[in-house]
């Protein structure tokens, strides 16, 4: 799966720590959602979204193989 949250939170002019701590995460999980190693649950991906104002498709794309 596929993110724009890196793009989005540089638009946004959001540190990584910030913006972990806003979501109540740490600063390695925003690091590896960014990287794709790790992809988020729906209540993680729903609160990344709701931070933005987006919904949850607007931020992470998903792609059949």
């Amino acid at each position: 799966m596929q993110n724009r949250l890196e793009a989005l939170r540089k638009q946004y002019n959001v540190k990584q720590e910030t913006f972990a701590e806003a979501i109540g995460v740490s600063r390695q999980t925003i690091s590896s959602i960014e990287t794709g190693k790790y992809n988020p649950s729906i209540i993680l991906a729903i609160k990344i979204a709701r931070y933005f104002n987006l919904a949850v498709e607007d931020i992470f794309i998903f792609e059949e193989a």
